[in-house]
């Protein structure tokens, strides 16, 4: 099994807020114990918070602890329970890059343990904005898997799942791969020259 998600989940999920709320409560004892008590001092953390927890309710908190595929499924880990989703199950995938974590939401065809929708971390990319070979992989190794489980006659159409999941995954990953070196070599190129 390889893991797809981020290894930040933890961090993200468990230590970020510790030290959000932690930092805003300390400045908040500090200033209740010094000599000047302005109500800014007060107000503003309390804000702070109030928005500090909407935010990561939004966007932390609803994060599955990891995700793994196993070639034909993936399996979701969240709370110490695991669940098996089907590449056929999976509907939709939406990636959003422009958040901090970079978030993977899977929308399912049957309701499982964790809902109808599953997000998870999305690796952390070394080139911002660019599509992740994750995501990629994943949308066309469910939207393969879709088209041949939903076949009404029972037989697949031509083409259709002809290649196993995790072998056609693997090979999209790699050509992800090799096109975000190419593209990086150009900018290094074209760097280099202007600097000329």
């Amino acid at each position: 099994m390889r893991g797809i998600s981020s290894s930040w989940t933890f961090f993200y999920k468990r230590i970020f807020p510790v030290i959000w709320f932690g930092f805003l409560v300390l400045f908040v004892g500090v200033s209740l114990f010094t000599r000047q008590r302005s109500p800014a001092f007060l107000i503003v953390p309390l804000i702070m918070m109030g928005i500090g927890y909407f935010m990561m309710k939004k966007l932390m908190f609803d994060l599955v602890d990891e995700v793994w595929d196993d070639g034909h499924a993936l399996v979701v880990k969240n709370g110490g329970r695991d669940e098996r989703v089907a590449f056929t199950d999976i509907k939709n995938v939406n990636y959003s890059p422009f958040v901090n974590p970079p978030r993977v939401t899977l929308s399912l065809r049957r309701q499982t343990g964790f809902g109808d929708q599953i997000t998870f971390c999305a690796p952390v990319r070394f080139i911002p904005l660019t599509t992740s070979p994750v995501v990629t992989a994943l949308t066309i190794a469910s939207t393969r898997s879709g088209a041949s489980a939903c076949s009404p006659t029972g037989r697949k159409p031509n083409g259709c799942g002809s290649m196993p999941s995790r072998q056609l995954l693997d090979q999209i990953v790699q050509l992800v791969e090799t096109a975000v070196a190419d593209a990086q070599r150009a900018v290094i190129i074209m760097m280099i020259d202007a600097d000329d």
